[in-house]
């Protein structure tokens, strides 16, 4: 009476298969980091230590000069007193204390002029040691220090309420911004966020002098034949000058007849011809036949705008030579900088030099160095940490082309403008402001002690060091107590990004695009 019914056997799919996938270090990203800060491993091993994270910091800092000059301290290297530690994780947690191993780095103290050289190994403070779940204990409670997602070191370009500007983020040191004034068609640069300065100025207190090194950084130039019929005059109008025109007066003494960057009128192309000049130098703004096939030359006059505006604000009227000397753009840029303050002319270069150029205050990073080879088709040879003269110029240029419609702009959320910093750079970056305190304290100390009774141990202090490492682990934003709650909360905590603390956003300034989820972000994050 019962219908027949057809069995079917299950298929078992993945019953034949004997490999399986290990689950992976899910918290790799915390550990892994903080092993490349200590370098713990390559110290026990006697490795020669990489120039990453604490030996980032002392390479940085040391060595440290006398203001008079007589003196220098020098680090030799550093080492982790694992004999000393005081208690182990598990009594740190009972007792209230923190999980930590003694530093100490051996410093050298050098009398230049008697050539004495003191060596002394140095206390430096207690490091805080990771756990090997990725936890740090502190005063007895675990906590987590959860990475954070912030804007990536390279150059950003991008339109913002009808403003095209560029940015060159560097991993430490100070912002260079440039932006272009619509209406007049002019390109400023500002330092810092302070207040702008004219392009061409800017470029000039670098050390390009006259108009024709700032021509032949941004332009093509051609050499053409002054003719005297109608067709040849009409043909040379609004054509702008690469090269300035001289010639010579009744004394036989060269004076200019036009300067580089003017534009040419009928009047002034009569007056080429009665001075017999039968060929000129030329922009040559259509950048279809470059001589070496590259696109290199600007297809705008936005540069020469600028050598216009520079006549109106900074030469005297009547002046023959109507360009800004040097010391005229230096006063300008440090009259920003420094407002208030007196200097001289080398004074001045001196310190806008070392504001980009200077590994001691300005430092690209090994990301910041790429990001600008790619955009700008550089060859792996720039390996600079600093700025060079044509990162500059060449930001300048691919922004006027972003103006023109000839490149794209960035898009500032997408995560391949952004990259993470994890407990170990977030460490390195909190000790290099700790050792910069502590390197005033000692260049002060240097000027006030007699030479002869000075001892290395007497000019480091350790305070600014102990007062940051308890201020990073104890008090930062990005420093916080692990959620306990199950082993699932436990992981996610420690696998969490975070775009506040230092250097990131605050939550006044957030907006909603950067809160918003970007396309970037599927499969990447959730």
């Amino acid at each position: 009476m019962f219908a027949k019914t057809r069995t079917i056997n299950r298929q078992y799919i993945g019953k034949n298969i004997k490999d399986f996938m290990e689950v992976p270090n899910l918290i790799a990203i915390q550990t892994s980091s903080y092993e490349d800060f200590l370098q713990a491993d390559r110290i026990k091993n006697k490795k020669e230590l990489l120039n990453q994270g604490l030996q980032e910091v002392f390479t940085s800092t040391f060595p440290i000069e006398s203001p008079n000059g007589d003196m220098t301290l020098d680090y030799d290297f550093y080492e982790l007193d694992w004999d000393n530690i005081k208690f182990q994780e598990i009594q740190c947690k009972q007792k209230g204390l923190t999980y930590s191993v003694p530093l100490k780095a051996r410093i050298s103290l050098n009398f230049l002029q008697t050539g004495a050289i003191l060596q002394k190994d140095i206390y430096m403070g207690d490091i805080p040691l990771m756990t090997d779940r990725g936890t740090f204990v502190i005063n007895g409670a675990e906590r987590v220090v959860v990475s954070q997602i912030h804007r990536s070191p390279g150059v950003i370009f991008c339109h913002d309420k009808g403003v095209y500007s560029s940015r060159i983020i560097p991993y430490r040191g100070s912002w260079l911004e440039f932006e272009i004034d619509q209406k007049k068609e002019l390109i400023f640069a500002k330092i810092d966020r302070k207040k702008k300065i004219l392009g061409t100025v800017f470029l000039r207190a670098l050390g390009y002098s006259t108009r024709e090194e700032i021509i032949d950084c941004f332009y093509d130039t051609e050499d053409i034949k002054v003719k005297t019929d109608a067709a040849g005059k009409e043909a040379l109008v609004d054509k702008v000058l690469a090269r300035a025109i001289l010639i010579k007066d009744e004394n036989g003494e060269e004076k200019r007849l036009f300067n580089a960057g003017t534009r040419l009128h009928p009047h002034d192309i009569d007056e080429l011809v009665a001075n017999k000049i039968d060929k000129i130098c030329v922009i040559r703004f259509d950048t279809s036949n470059s001589k070496d096939g590259k696109n290199n030359s600007l297809n705008s006059q936005m540069i020469i705008n600028c050598f216009d505006r520079e006549e109106i604000k900074y030469v005297q009227e009547g002046s023959l030579d109507n360009e800004p000397t040097k010391q005229d753009c230096l006063d300008a840029v440090y009259a920003i900088l420094q407002p208030g303050e007196p200097m001289t002319v080398e004074q001045a270069e001196k310190d806008l030099n070392s504001l980009f150029f200077s590994e001691r205050r300005y430092d690209l990073g090994r990301v910041g160095r790429y990001k600008l080879n790619k955009k700008f088709d550089y060859s792996d040879d720039v390996k600079d940490f600093t700025l060079i003269k044509d990162d500059i110029i060449n930001t300048m240029k691919y922004l006027i082309k972003v103006y023109i419609g000839e490149e794209q702009i960035d898009d500032i959320d997408h995560l391949g403008n952004r990259r993470i910093r994890s407990v170990g750079e977030l460490m390195t970056i909190q000790l290099k402001s700790a050792f910069a305190r502590m390197e005033r304290i000692a260049k002060e100390r240097m000027s006030l002690k007699e030479t002869d009774t000075m001892k290395p141990q007497d000019l480091i202090s350790i305070k600014p060091i102990v007062a940051s490492i308890k201020e990073f682990f104890g008090s930062s934003q990005l420093s916080q107590f692990m959620d306990q709650v199950n082993p699932l909360a436990e992981l996610t905590h420690k696998r969490r990004l975070n775009a506040l603390g230092p250097g990131g956003l605050s939550r006044d300034r957030a907006g909603f695009e950067v809160r918003d989820v970007h396309y970037s972000h599927y499969g990447r994050m959730c």
